[in-house]
């Protein structure tokens, strides 16, 4: 049962029944929730992230998470809780997983960039063995290695809550990747998974492989995020090959792999016959002009799905560029274009400062804002992208919220 919305309160007297010194921050936090009227009618996010602050503040250690985990369990309007960039450690998960196995009405958690490894990120696993109420994790960052990846991969062949995982940078491994694929073909609830920067010993695409295997057959997934897996032109193929028999996956995220144009040119078939896909992320590969021109042929002649592209660093031209910007003219569903990082010349900057001066393309929607010095137009670049906020959120609700969100506005992977 929930105690009444005074968390602050509770907390202090938690510290002294537990013997433990108050955080500061965890403390001024919990005061600042006390202040919102509407908080016991309203679920909230409690965000104690230990970056973003301008000035230094005291991060949540193993100790502060106890007394922080009794406050909550009595306290069912606390649905999310953001602890990234702290210095929790397998202590601190053990915690973690305990409470998870108490609570049930926590639905996001965020411990991205803390000190987990292997034997927390066990703890956690097998709590949600038994948890029935989490929708979103996030542990990037930690460093939970291949071992602890498998871990939740045998999680998801039981869990049937969670519909977001995020294991982005944890260091697992080729075997962990088999697993999760292989678990992702019985799954049914999984939404969403970042799978991006694992350590690969061979550069092969055997794991793309496995993973295309496992979208023929699964239905649920909505995001996938592959970024940073040595991805080659025959790893692009068999991705293809899968998503012309997958009806449910809306993004595709690509970037910094080893895909040229030769790759690109089975993604421009792809974009013609798939009528699901809706986010491309291509971003730092190297498709070059006759990429973007394959992409946009497809764009211009029969895809009227794909709503964003992100083409940053690709070494592509005037040419491909130009022929880019064309085919957002004629194609009226692609809203969000990216193209920082490629050979502008003035071709480009007049295309795409035409494009956004007519009010066809929004500053919001692309990371490029046209200038103008002595009679000639430049671009400028914006600080936006398809990833802007992956890593980081405003802490101030000035924000659009699908700016704020890397998946745009696919609200099955939103945090809740």
């Amino acid at each position: 049962m929930s105690v009444l919305p005074d968390l602050h309160l509770h907390y202090v007297q938690a510290c002294q029944k537990l013997s433990q010194p108050e955080n500061p921050f965890i403390a001024r936090v919990l005061q600042e929730a006390d202040k919102n009227d509407e908080i016991s009618t309203k679920r909230i996010t409690l965000k104690i992230a230990g970056n973003n602050h301008l000035v230094p503040v005291q991060r949540v250690a193993d100790d502060d998470l106890g007394v922080l985990a009794s406050v909550l369990c009595q306290a069912a309007f606390v649905t999310g809780l953001d602890l990234a960039y702290n210095v929790l450690t397998d202590a601190g998960a053990k915690t973690m997983a305990t409470f998870l196995q108490e609570n049930s009405t926590l639905r996001y958690l965020n411990l991205m960039f803390n000190d987990i490894g292997t034997s927390g990120a066990e703890l956690i696993a097998g709590a949600l063995h038994r948890n029935e109420s989490l929708v979103h994790l996030r542990m990037t960052g930690n460093k939970i290695g291949n071992q602890g990846g498998m871990f939740f991969a045998s999680m998801l062949k039981i869990n049937s809550t969670l519909e977001k995982l995020d294991l982005g940078d944890c260091d697992v491994g080729l075997q962990c990747l088999i697993a999760i694929a292989i678990a992702l073909t019985q799954n049914k609830s999984l939404k969403a998974i970042n799978l991006n920067r694992p350590l690969l010993s061979v550069q092969e695409d055997e794991t793309t492989v496995r993973i295309a295997q496992m979208l023929k057959n699964n239905s649920s997934l909505v995001e996938l995020h592959l970024s940073k897996h040595e991805m080659k032109n025959f790893g692009v193929e068999r991705l293809c090959e899968a998503l012309y028999e997958n009806s449910s996956l809306r993004y595709l995220d690509l970037s910094c792999n080893k895909i040229t144009c030769d790759g690109v040119k089975f993604l421009g078939e792809l974009l013609k016959r798939n009528q699901t896909l809706e986010i491309l992320d291509l971003n730092a590969n190297q498709i070059e002009d006759v990429g973007a021109i394959y992409l946009s042929e497809a764009l211009t002649t029969q895809n009227r799905t794909l709503q964003a592209l992100s083409i940053v660093s690709n070494k592509i031209s005037g040419k491909g560029l130009v022929a880019l910007s064309r085919a957002i003219q004629s194609n009226m569903k692609l809203s969000h274009i990216y193209i920082w990082g490629n050979k502008f010349d003035e071709s480009t900057c007049v295309a795409f400062s035409e494009l956004i001066q007519t009010g066809r393309l929004e500053l919001g929607c692309t990371d490029v804002a046209p200038y103008e010095v002595d009679g000639q137009v430049h671009l400028a670049e914006l600080s936006h992208g398809l990833g802007k906020h992956r890593y980081w959120s405003p802490r101030c609700a000035a924000v659009a919220p699908d700016a704020a969100n890397a998946s745009l506005a696919i609200a099955p992977v939103s945090e809740y």
